[in-house]
C-alpha cells in the first residue's frame, strides 16, 4: 500500500480536496433530519407556519449546499483515480522497457496486457467509486451515532447487536470472495492469450479452416472466465441481501421499541422520525463501508500483479558500465554457454569461441534448432550469456551501457516487425533525424526503392499494425533500410532475406558492402548461396561450433556443410 500511495502523490491537492468536499458534504446532510426533527415537533405541533417555512428553507439550503459540494467531489475524484491509475500504467509500461527477454519470458504477453489495462483499472475504479463512501461513511456512522446515542441511549443500544453481526458476515465474504478475484485476473490473462494468438495466426487459421477449432478453444477459457466470475460477484453479492436484512431487522426493533416509548409518553413523535434517520444512515454508512472493502480487497488482488511487474529486477543491467564507445565493432566468443532458465538441464549453446575482426563480414549456418539466432542474441545483451564472456573491440560487452551496445548493433531479426504508422515513421527508428536524401539511399540499397512507387502514399503510406498491407519480400527490405538508416558498427541478418529472390539479395549485400564498408556483418541464413562469400562461415550443430572456415574449406572437409549444400543443388543425389 505505501508504493501504491507513492503513485497519488502527485494528486495530493485533488485528494485533499477532494476529501474536504466528501466531509463537508457529509456534515451538511446530518444536519437536515435534526431540523426535519424541529419541524414537526415544533412547527407541526405548535401549527406554527412560519417557523415551518424558514427551518424548510434552511433543509433547501444545505440541500443545495450538498449538492455542490457532491460535484465538486465527484470531479476531484475523479482526476485522483483516473491520475493514479495514468501514473501506475506509464510506471508499468516503463518498468517493462527495461526488461531483457529473459524477464519478458517469465511473463506471458497476454498476462502483461492484462496487468496493464484490467488490473490498472480495477484500482482507478477503486478509487474513483470508493473515495466517496470511503471517507463519507466512518463520519457518517460515528456522527449519526452519536447523535442517536443522545436523543435515546437506551433505543441506540440496538447497535451493538447491528454492528457485530455486519463485522461478522463482511469477513465471512472478504475472506472467501478474495482468492477467486485472483483465479478471475487469471482466468482473463487466459482469455487475452488465446484472443491474441487468433488473431496473430488469423491467416494460418483460415488456411487450415481450423476457426471451429479455435472456437471451440475459446469457449473453453471463456466459460472458465464466466464462472470464476460468476462464483466471485455472487459472493460480493451476498453483502447487499445481508446489510438489508440486518437493515430492516434494525428499524423494525427501534419502531416496535421506539413505538412503545412514544405511547407512554417517554418519546415524541419527531424524535423518533429523527432518530429512524440517523439509524439509516448508520446501517447505509455500514453498507457503503462493506462495498468500499469489497473494491478495496479486488484492487489489492490487481495491485499485487502489477507489484509483480514492478518489482521485477532486470536480469541484465548497467552496474558494471564503463565510459567507452564502440569504435571498430571487432567481436570475440570466449567459452560461451547459455540456458534460458538456470534450472535447465542442458545448455542451447555450448562452449562457443570464435572471433571477427573489424569489418569482416561472417556468415553462420546450422540445422534448424542449432540456436543459430539465439548466439546473435547475446551479442547485443538481449539474453546475457550464463558462462563465458563476449567482448567488442576488447572490452567484454557489459562494460558498454545497453543503450550504446545496442546503438551500435544493428539487427534485422528472424521475425521482422513493422509498426502502425507511415512508411517514413518506421524508417526513422534507424535515425530520428535522417533526412529525405539519407531515406531514399537506404531505401536503394534495400531495394526498396523498387515497390516504393507502388505505395500509394509513398513514404506516407500507412502501414497496418506488423505491417499487413505489405508483403513478407517488402516487409523484410524496409527493415534492412531501417537498420542500414542506423550505421551501425555491427550489423546482423537473422535470416532476414528469406523472402526475398537470390538477384534481389545479391543487390542488397552489394550494396552493403559499397555503403558500410567498415561494418561488421553477420549474416545468418539457410540458404548456402546467401553466405559463400563471407570472409569467414560458422557451422553451428546442436548449440556447438562445428566447423569455421570459408566456403571452399568447409566444402570440402565438413560433412554437415556439405549436406546443405548438396540438398540445395539441383540434381543433388547426382552430386553426392
Amino acid at each position: 500500500m505505501k508504493n501504491l500511495l507513492l503513485y497519488a502523490k502527485k494528486y495530493k491537492k485533488e485528494f485533499i480536496l477532494a476529501v474536504i468536499c466528501i466531509e463537508a458534504e457529509t456534515i451538511f446532510e446530518l444536519i437536515i433530519p435534526m431540523i426535519m426533527a424541529d419541524i414537526i415537533d415544533v412547527g407541526v405541533a405548535n401549527g406554527d407556519r412560519h417557523y415551518i417555512l424558514a427551518k424548510g428553507f434552511q433543509m433547501v439550503f444545505f440541500a443545495v449546499l450538498s449538492l455542490i459540494l457532491g460535484h465538486a467531489c465527484a470531479r476531484f475524484t475523479a482526476r485522483c483515480g483516473n491520475g493514479v491509475g495514468a501514473q501506475i500504467r506509464l510506471a508499468e509500461f516503463q518498468k517493462m522497457q527495461t526488461y531483457s527477454f529473459a524477464n519478458t519470458d517469465r511473463f506471458s504477453t497476454p498476462s502483461l496486457v492484462t496487468r496493464l489495462t484490467s488490473d490498472i483499472t480495477t484500482i482507478q475504479n477503486s478509487i474513483c467509486n470508493g473515495m466517496r463512501p470511503g471517507f463519507r461513511s466512518p463520519v457518517m456512522m460515528i456522527t449519526a451515532m452519536v447523535v442517536s446515542f443522545y436523543l435515546n441511549a437506551k433505543l441506540a443500544m440496538v447497535f451493538y447487536l447491528a454492528a457485530p453481526t455486519l463485522a461478522v458476515i463482511l469477513f465471512f465474504i472478504i475472506k472467501n470472495v478474495r482468492p477467486l478475484y485472483a483465479k478471475m485476473q487469471g482466468a482473463m490473462d487466459m482469455v487475452n492469450r488465446i484472443i491474441q494468438e487468433n488473431l496473430v495466426a488469423i491467416r494460418v487459421v483460415k488456411a487450415y479452416v481450423r476457426g471451429d477449432y479455435e472456437i471451440e478453444k475459446f469457449q473453453k477459457v471463456n466459460s472458465n472466465l464466466q464462472n470464476t466470475s460468476e462464483r466471485s460477484f455472487s459472493l460480493a453479492a451476498l453483502n447487499m441481501p445481508a446489510m438489508q436484512f440486518v437493515m430492516y431487522g434494525t428499524i423494525l426493533s427501534i419502531l416496535w421499541f421506539g413505538g412503545n416509548m412514544v405511547i407512554v409518553g417517554n418519546m415524541k413523535v419527531g424524535a423518533l422520525t429523527s432518530f429512524l434517520s440517523y439509524v439509516l444512515q448508520v446501517l447505509n454508512s455500514l453498507m457503503m463501508f462493506s462495498n468500499v472493502f469489497l473494491l478495496f480487497t479486488r484492487s489489492l488482488t490487481s495491485w499485487r500483479r502489477i507489484s509483480e511487474v514492478l518489482e521485477e529486477e532486470p536480469v541484465i543491467n548497467d552496474d558494471r558500465a564503463k565510459n567507452i564507445t564502440i569504435t571498430k565493432g571487432g567481436i570475440r566468443f570466449e567459452n560461451v554457454s547459455f540456458k534460458y532458465k538456470d534450472t535447465a538441464k542442458e545448455y542451447v549453446l555450448s562452449d562457443i569461441s570464435f572471433e571477427i575482426k573489424p569489418g569482416q563480414t561472417v556468415g553462420i549456418i546450422g540445422q534448424t534448432g542449432a540456436a543459430k539466432s539465439t548466439l546473435v542474441q547475446l551479442i547485443p545483451r538481449l539474453y546475457e550469456a550464463t558462462s563465458g564472456n563476449i567482448y567488442i573491440d576488447g572490452h567484454p560487452i557489459y562494460e558498454y551501457t545497453q543503450d550504446h551496445l545496442r546503438d551500435s548493433i544493428a539487427m534485422v531479426l528472424q521475425k521482422n516487425t513493422l509498426f502502425s504508422g507511415t512508411v517514413k515513421e518506421n524508417l526513422y527508428w534507424g535515425k530520428e533525424d535522417a533526412t529525405d536524401e539519407e531515406l531514399e539511399q537506404a531505401c536503394k540499397i534495400a531495394c526498396v526503392d523498387e515497390f516504393m512507387d507502388r505505395l500509394k502514399d509513398g513514404y506516407d503510406t500507412e502501414l497496418g499494425q506488423g505491417g499487413v498491407n505489405v508483403s513478407g519480400g517488402q516487409k523484410q527490405r524496409l527493415c534492412i533500410a531501417r537498420a542500414i538508416l542506423k550505421a551501425p558498427k555491427v550489423l546482423i541478418l537473422d535470416d532476414s532475406t528469406s523472402a526475398l529472390d537470390t538477384a534481389t539479395e545479391a543487390k542488397i549485400k552489394e550494396g552493403l558492402e559499397k555503403t558500410l564498408p567498415g561494418t561488421t556483418k553477420i549474416i545468418i541464413s539457410q540458404r548456402i548461396t546467401s553466405i559463400m562469400h563471407a570472409d569467414q562461415i560458422i557451422v553451428l550443430n546442436d548449440g556447438r561450433i562445428n566447423a569455421i572456415g570459408s566456403h571452399e574449406q568447409l566444402l570440402e572437409e565438413n560433412e554437415i556443410y556439405q549436406d546443405i549444400y548438396y540438398s540445395q543443388q539441383k540434381g543433388g543425389t547426382q552430386g553426392l
